[in-house]
């Protein structure tokens, strides 16, 4: 699914026979419909206008954000951290120094 730089690879845009590109955007809607299911609960929804399932040339999926707020990416990492708490039972000071950083910053807004 990555290329050598650990990237998604490039999206199909033209598909190739042999490739079960189907079940990669298959498995891609049903996560991007759990993410958009989680997202709309908290009244997010709107945040993110661009979220889609995609493919990629390998036929793997790929669930696109779409262009996001800088506030949007702030809140998605710091639901993110919040459920890594809630979860691991630590406090969010003995995470990882990316993740502090994230609260901090969001909490300051």
């Amino acid at each position: 699914m990555t290329d050598r730089r650990g990237v998604v690879a490039k999206r199909a845009e033209n598909l190739m026979p042999g490739v079960p590109y189907v079940r990669g955007w298959v498995q891609a809607r049903r996560s991007a419909g759990a993410l958009a299911a989680q997202l709309t609960a908290l009244g997010l929804e709107s945040d993110f206008p661009g979220l889609a399932a995609d493919v990629n040339v390998s036929g793997d999926g790929l669930v696109r954000l779409g262009t996001i707020r800088p506030e949007a990416a702030a809140m998605l990492a710091e639901l993110i951290v919040s459920g890594l708490v809630a979860e691991t039972g630590k406090s969010p000071d003995v995470l990882p120094t990316a993740t502090r950083t994230i609260r901090r910053s969001s909490s300051a807004a």
